[in-house]
């Protein structure tokens, strides 16, 4: 999916209920991902999609996004690291 301004139209932030990120185990290597829940509706993106930046930086933009979400999420490597960057539930 290409993360487009049309995509993060329909990703208004006083609807956004949640943000998670965490990793996948592709064997060599880890693809961080991304779930962000938008009224009753999970949308899931990935760091190799095109537009990867403009939905960090669209999500940022939140109140009380957590700003550490890459450093938490990274260590350690293989391993899911589910974390919680922001949780209005």
């Amino acid at each position: 999916m290409t993360i487009t301004p049309a995509v993060l139209a329909q990703l208004p932030l006083p609807n956004v209920r949640a943000v998670v990120f965490y990793k996948r185990d592709e064997m060599t290597t880890d693809l961080i991902c991304c779930d962000v829940e938008v009224a009753g509706h999970v949308w899931s993106f990935n760091e190799e999609a095109a537009g990867w930046p403009d939905l960090i930086a669209h999500l940022s933009a939140l109140p009380g996004f957590r700003a550490d979400w890459y450093e938490a999420v990274v260590s350690p490597p293989f391993a899911t690291a589910e974390t919680i960057a922001f949780d209005r539930r």
